[in-house]
């Protein structure tokens, strides 16, 4: 199966790479749903097209507002830059959109958006006779349906399926929340995460709010736990999956790294099922509790749970060069003499490995007792012969 991450920003899209993702999904500057992330520029998605395929791995690019008719202003423009950099696939949601790609631009790829909400045969088979060339099946599905569905397909198309991130509270993230509230549309990319929100009901004859509470911290009734798919990754693959998606092109490189890492070395044990120590892996970067979603049966109310997230870990800095001994490292997070890191790293060799930050000294060769200025470089000794782009993380207490 292909592992399919994330990449917000050219940044996070090298560091998938690095950490083991078979292809990449992004967003241009315009038609895509994430319109607050660092998103590329076409001269990147370009340089990020040729450089994924010279690894032999693939670059996928998000088109998937839902259009209205002004949205089609400049989409001819932008879909031939996009053939023209040799992206491979083009995420869509709208319909319209889909039928005009195939019609007009017909050596791009279309793979049908989660927003298509597909959870039938019927609609999969719509598309199929479409053209298309991968369905993002609805995260609403169990494996059961999504196996079923796969099966009658015989392989017309590909099946791609999301394994983990932020879930929308809505249907596969068709949501009105925040344009109705905040008069920015979720449709058109610009959501503000409304169902983060803490909220209150009041009863219809009384002025004051009553909190709904279900623990000590409230309940928050529109928040759904993260998905987490990994311990589950060889019935994704019997149901006939061969894209495993991970969500969040708003998240940083450190859980593009940890995330993809973790998934990448899961899905090379295949047949055999990842255990408990790839969950606490996953906990080590920022995450609500996990679930596995609708795949298997689970009631909708066990999806809940506080806006707030959790992590064992955080991100203090990434290796510039190692030598002799000494290893260069760019600052993340405050760190100082004494401190235990830990190694994240696509490496073997080097991943969980442990050493202590000894001998800080600046760009200038002074010894310093504290790394605390905002991607400051400096050195320290290291007994690890660590490479370039290793990620260094701390325990939080």
């Amino acid at each position: 199966m292909e592992l399919l991450s994330p990449a917000g920003n050219y940044e996070k899209f090298l560091t998938a790479l690095q950490f083991g993702a078979d292809a990449v999904y992004l967003a241009g500057q315009s038609f895509g749903l994430r319109a607050f992330a660092g998103n590329f520029s076409m001269h990147e998605i370009q340089n990020a097209c040729a450089y994924a395929h010279k690894l032999g791995k693939k670059v996928y690019v998000t088109v998937n507002i839902v259009a209205k008719d002004e949205d089609f202003d400049g989409l001819d423009e932008y879909l031939q830059q996009l053939q023209d950099a040799k992206v491979d696939g083009v995420i869509v949601s709208d319909v319209g959109i889909i039928s005009y790609i195939i019609k007009n631009f017909p050596a791009l790829n279309v793979h049908v958006s989660t927003q298509a909400n597909v959870t039938n045969l019927a609609s999969a088979q719509f598309f199929a006779d479409m053209g298309v060339k991968r369905i993002v099946l609805a995260r609403e599905l169990n494996i059961n349906q999504i196996a079923a569905i796969a099966n009658a397909l015989k392989g017309r198309v590909e099946i791609e399926c999301f394994v983990h991130g932020a879930m929308c509270i809505s249907y596969s993230g068709r949501c009105l929340l925040s344009n109705y509230l905040a008069g920015r549309d979720a449709n058109h990319g610009e959501c503000v995460q409304a169902c983060r929100w803490k909220y209150f009901i009041r009863e219809q004859s009384r002025e004051d709010e009553l909190e709904v509470e279900e623990d000590e911290r409230g309940t928050y009734f529109l928040n759904s736990k993260d998905l987490c798919m990994i311990r589950h990754l060889k019935d994704l693959q019997d149901a006939g999956v061969v894209s495993l998606k991970i969500e969040g092109r708003m998240k940083s490189s450190y859980y593009v790294a940890c995330v993809t890492n973790a998934y990448r070395k899961a899905l090379d044990m295949l047949p055999q099922q990842a255990g408990e120590e790839f969950v606490r892996e996953l906990e080590k970067t920022s995450h609500r509790r996990f679930t596995t979603g609708f795949y298997f049966g689970e009631k909708d109310k066990e999806f809940r749970q506080s806006s707030t997230p959790v992590q064992t870990h955080e991100f203090v800095g990434v290796v510039k060069n190692c030598q002799n001994g000494v290893v260069t490292i760019e600052q993340r997070n405050f760190l100082q003499n004494g401190d235990e890191v830990e190694v994240l790293s696509p490496n073997a060799s080097n991943f969980n490995k442990t050493f202590k930050i000894l001998d800080i000294k600046n760009a200038d060769g002074e010894s310093i007792q504290k790394a605390n200025v905002a991607r400051m470089l400096f050195t320290c000794q290291c007994p690890l012969q660590l490479y370039e782009g290793d990620i260094l993380r701390k325990r939080i207490d």
